[in-house]
């Protein structure tokens, strides 16, 4: 026998067991009722596209990040490192099948060779939604809707949308004449967060002196008001504009809508991405901040312009599964909300097959998922699989069963147990819990 390989997956890569991507696809489905419900479509794209599609506007950072190679045909190829740029392209292709604007959401694998840290790998998922085709306040509204939407539906109703706009930051870099090194300020201010201030006060100064730094800071000084701090950046701007009117909008529209209290405006949020012109999203819940961003997105009116001559401005945002996923492991939150309790029937009996496939289909018809175990084993084997698989019920039905005319329905967690006098009660008993 040869030597056996041994068994392992590469740094900041991973396997889902079971549990983990029944949380996954739980969010999942969640997530795509959510779109749905806003009139967002589903599409996808290819894992692999051509290097200079996925490279022609990221630069920096992002494309340390990309995973390159040449292909067996000799062709410059890279994994997709988002979901949005290939957007881009897809747009530009298929430009004249679609109508405008266009709502679609993406719920798909990403790549990027970054260092890895709780709830950041260098393989996730990412459920993308944006609408291309209209620079309007209504549609940066609708993202921040969907997003505050989407937060409730998956179980973190305590979470709060932080937004900001590129071009009022922008304008206020020309008033200070620092707008020669935007793309330098803007990548340190991103990482306010995670450096702190005093080591963001000293990479601001180390880029644009040290007078300068302290007006930013000023500047990006985080505020709970929304209208407060809408009036400070507006005069330290240099006074109102169609940017700052754009942010007056969206705040109106969030009042409105009843959800102005999940809705904040922070100067710091600039996103580290050079494609965003406009107003840009993120989404931090309010019992782990520290985890960062769990949806995040804003305004790209000028990357289709890479693909296409026609204008298509858009708008989106990206929730992270994963990192959401690793927010409620720490948290002690279940991703499993809404999902149909499990009822596992136990195979006691030879020749009772037909009786036990029929039982798990009257569950299944109910709503339920039902499995029947697939031979007559010990009731401990069985007991042990239903354990393992996280089953909620047992339905028991063997000769005593049948000869005192009754089905028994276990609930596991409780280990507690119920007699039934038909198949269809213990349905409904099960179906009450679901």
């Amino acid at each position: 026998m040869g030597d056996i390989i041994q068994a392992r997956v590469l740094k900041g890569f991973r396997d889902m067991l079971p549990v983990a991507e029944i949380q996954r696809a739980s969010l999942i489905d969640r997530l795509s009722a959510t779109f749905r419900s806003f009139g967002f479509v589903p599409i996808d794209t290819p894992v692999l596209e051509y290097a200079e599609i996925l490279l022609g506007k990221a630069g920096g950072e992002t494309e340390k990040q990309v995973y390159r190679f040449t292909d067996s045909g000799g062709r410059d190829v890279a994994m997709r490192f988002d979901l949005t740029v290939p957007f881009a392209r897809f747009m530009a292709e298929h430009l004249s099948e679609l109508y405008l604007p266009f709502k679609r959401y993406h719920m798909a694998k990403v790549w990027r060779g970054e260092n890895t840290q709780r709830g950041r790998y260098r393989e996730f998922m990412q459920c993308d939604f944006d609408i291309v085709g209209v620079d309007s306040a209504a549609a940066d509204f609708e993202i921040v809707a969907v997003m505050r939407a989407a937060m409730v539906a998956l179980g973190a109703p305590d979470s709060r949308v932080h937004l900001n706009n590129r071009a009022v930051f922008n304008r206020f870099l020309e008033r200070l004449g620092a707008a020669n090194a935007s793309t330098d300020i803007l990548r340190v201010v991103d990482k306010l967060h995670k450096i702190g201030q005093d080591d963001t006060r000293a990479q601001l100064a180390a880029i644009a002196g040290q007078s300068a730094a302290d007006e930013l800071l000023a500047f990006i000084a985080s505020g709970d008001d929304y209208d407060a701090t809408l009036e400070r950046v507006t005069r330290l701007a240099g006074g109102p504009g169609p940017d700052t009117d754009r942010l007056a909008e969206i705040r109106d529209m969030a009042v409105a809508s009843g959800i102005a209290d999940a809705v904040v405006l922070a100067p710091s949020i600039t996103r580290g991405l050079d494609y965003y012109t406009g107003v840009v999203f993120e989404t931090f819940l309010d019992a782990l901040p520290d985890i960062g961003s769990v949806c995040s997105g804003g305004r790209y009116n000028d990357l289709a312009s890479l693909y296409t001559h026609q204008k298509l401005p858009g708008v989106g945002a990206s929730v992270g599964i994963d990192r959401l996923l690793a927010a409620f492991e720490a948290l002690g939150r279940s991703g499993t909300s809404g999902v149909a309790p499990s009822v596992l029937v136990f195979n006691l009996v030879d020749g009772k097959n037909a009786v036990y496939q029929a039982a798990a289909a009257a569950f299944r018809a109910a709503g339920l998922t039902a499995e029947v175990y697939p031979e007559r084993k010990k009731l401990g084997q069985q007991f042990a699989y239903a354990e393992k698989k996280g089953a909620a019920f047992g339905l028991i039905r063997g000769s005593a069963e049948e000869e005192r005319g009754v089905w028994v329905l276990k609930d596991l967690a409780a280990r507690a147990q119920t007699e039934y006098p038909s198949l269809e009660d213990a349905v409904k008993a099960a179906s009450a819990r679901a």
